[in-house]
C-alpha cells in the first residue's frame, strides 16, 4: 500500500511539475521528424497481462527495420531522439503508466511479448510485481545499447547474455525491496542519468 501512495502521489507530482517540459519536447519531436509524439509499444506487465507501454518517440517511422533491439548509432534514432535517450527524458510518458496503475516508480523494467515468452519458470517470478520505470538492472545496463552495439548479433547477445543478468539483478530487488531501497534507487537512477 505504501508503495502505490508513493507511486500515485510522486507520479502525479511530477507530471505537473514537468509539464512545460513536456510540451516542449512534444515540439521538437514534431519539428525534428514525421510522425506521433509518443511512442506505444504493448510490454508485458504484473501477472504476465499486457499493457501500453508510453514513450516519447525518439525514431523515425518509415524505417524497414523493425527491429526490437536498439543498438548503438542505431540509424532509426531522431536527432532529438539522440538528446532524450541520452538523458532517459523519453521515458518521462510512463509516468502516465504509473498514474494508471500498470507501473511503479521502482521495478523490473517492462519486457516485450516476444522475449517474456523465453523465460523460464523461475525467471517467470518476475512478472509477480508491477514493472518499473527503474530498477537496479537498468543502473547497471545503462550503457545496454552500446553493449549490444559491440555484439556480433545483438539479439542473440541479449537473450543469451543480457537478459538473464537483468532477470537475476530484478530477482534480488524483487526479494529484498524496500521502502528505503526504492529510495537509493531512485537517487543511484538521478546520478548515473546526470553524471
Amino acid at each position: 500500500m505504501t508503495k502505490r501512495i508513493f507511486d500515485i502521489v510522486s507520479s502525479f507530482f511530477f507530471l505537473v511539475l514537468i509539464f512545460p517540459l513536456f510540451i516542449l519536447v512534444s515540439i521538437l519531436i514534431k519539428i525534428d521528424s514525421k510522425g506521433p509524439i509518443f511512442f506505444k509499444q504493448i510490454r508485458v506487465g504484473k501477472n504476465n497481462k499486457d499493457f501500453l507501454l508510453l514513450k516519447f518517440r525518439t525514431m523515425r517511422v518509415d524505417q524497414k527495420n523493425s527491429s526490437l533491439i536498439t543498438v548503438g548509432n542505431d540509424s532509426r534514432i531522431t536527432n532529438v531522439g539522440n538528446f532524450l535517450r541520452k538523458y532517459k527524458l523519453d521515458e518521462l510518458p510512463q509516468l502516465i503508466n504509473i498514474l494508471k496503475g500498470e507501473m511503479s516508480v521502482v521495478g523490473p523494467r517492462p519486457e516485450v511479448r516476444k522475449y517474456v515468452d523465453l523465460y523460464s519458470n523461475s525467471q517467470l517470478a518476475i512478472l509477480n510485481v508491477k514493472p518499473g520505470l527503474t530498477d537496479p538492472s537498468s543502473i547497471k545496463f545503462s550503457n545496454e545499447s552500446e553493449l549490444l552495439g559491440t555484439a556480433e548479433n545483438p539479439e542473440k547477445y541479449y537473450i543469451e547474455t543480457l537478459m538473464p543478468l537483468k532477470i537475476v539483478i530484478s530477482l534480488n530487488y524483487i526479494r529484498t525491496q524496500s521502502f528505503v531501497g526504492d529510495l537509493r534507487i531512485i537517487f543511484q537512477t538521478f546520478s548515473k542519468i546526470f553524471k
